[in-house]
């Protein structure tokens, strides 16, 4: 497959010299046809990346080829190849579903036959063709989200952005949307996808790269990504405090055998370990003997979460 998006050395700090560096150096490819996931916990550029490859924000320095046109100098030619599903609802309350449609359809330069034909298509993409003419406001989040992805696919892009698109929806709506993005994929939309939720990038993706301060840490398959941490096996514990109060826990079972590595965040300990089954006795042990109690143990096989643990030494949280 081609090459339809092609990043390089992509950087942005806000207010510069002195300003916050939010995306260091990122150069990354997409094929065409493929879904490219870019996984990080909150606050890890994943949003700042989308804004400089939707020509939103300039790039302190770097570029990034999006079907054969710079983010630097052919934006214009970039928008009209580009749809971009942002993570804030971009959406008129007071008005219907459609008549959003319409509004950006038109800023999009649709008109006519064509306009209303595309909006029609897109509004059976999103399943709400039969609430077409109901306004926004009476919309639940999920119902927005999905109109929202909607405005995204008016103009035919080659390429689909989607910057986080299930934060803060019920599991049904976020159900809706993956299947939706995997039927766009399957049509033969390239598609850019942001997520924190490993197992969305678990489910979607041809290829993840993992992101993390402004840092991109490790591209591959899911394959490629997991043996990276051999088949170390995770198994994550529910204590109840927070990340300071198990600290000492922590730093014991880091150090018992057959245990990799051990993380510790707000009620949860994290721990990777060659074998889990074997080594849960001592690490039940090592809890109780510090007078705490588990209330929920969850085991892996090897999986992204590790793979992030492994590369950052910390847990992918919220």
């Amino acid at each position: 497959m081609s090459t339809i998006v092609e990043v390089k050395d992509l950087r942005k700090q806000y207010n510069p010299p002195d300003g916050v560096t939010a995306v260091r150096g990122v150069s990354f490819a997409i094929r065409q046809g493929e879904i490219f996931s870019l996984l990080g916990p909150n606050g890890a550029g994943k949003s700042t990346t989308i804004s400089m490859l939707s020509c939103l924000l300039s790039p302190t320095s770097g570029d990034a080829i999006i079907d054969g046109h710079s983010i630097r100098q052919d934006p214009k030619q970039v928008k009209q190849v580009i749809g971009v599903v942002p993570q804030e609802i971009a959406l008129y309350d007071t008005i219907s579903a459609r008549e959003n449609l319409e509004f950006w359809g038109k800023m999009y330069g649709l008109s006519g036959a064509t306009l209303k034909e595309r909006v029609t298509e897109v509004l059976n993409i999103a399943g709400l063709i039969e609430r077409a003419n109901e306004k926004v406001a009476t919309f639940s989040g999920g119902m927005k989200r999905r109109i929202n992805i909607a405005v995204g696919l008016l103009h035919n892009p080659k390429v689909l952005y989607m910057d986080e698109p299930t934060v803060g929806i019920d599991p049904q709506s976020r159900r809706r949307i993956l299947d939706t993005v995997k039927e766009l994929n399957d049509q033969g939309l390239t598609v850019l996808y942001t997520t924190h939720y490993m197992e969305e990038a678990e489910e979607l993706s041809d290829r993840i790269g993992i992101i993390d301060h402004g840092k991109l840490i490790a591209v591959g398959t899911q394959d490629e990504l997991t043996a990276m941490v051999g088949q170390y096996d995770t198994v994550q514990l529910d204590i109840g405090e927070t990340a300071e109060a198990n600290g000492t826990i922590v730093s014991h079972l880091g150090q018992l055998e057959g245990v990799h590595q051990a993380d510790g965040e707000a009620n949860h300990v994290t721990v990777q370990a060659e074998d889990a089954n074997a080594v849960l006795p001592r690490i039940l042990q090592t809890v109780a003997e510090h007078g705490r109690s588990i209330r929920r143990i969850d085991i892996q096989e090897p999986n992204l979460e590790a793979v992030f643990l492994h590369l950052t030494g910390r847990a992918l949280r919220d």
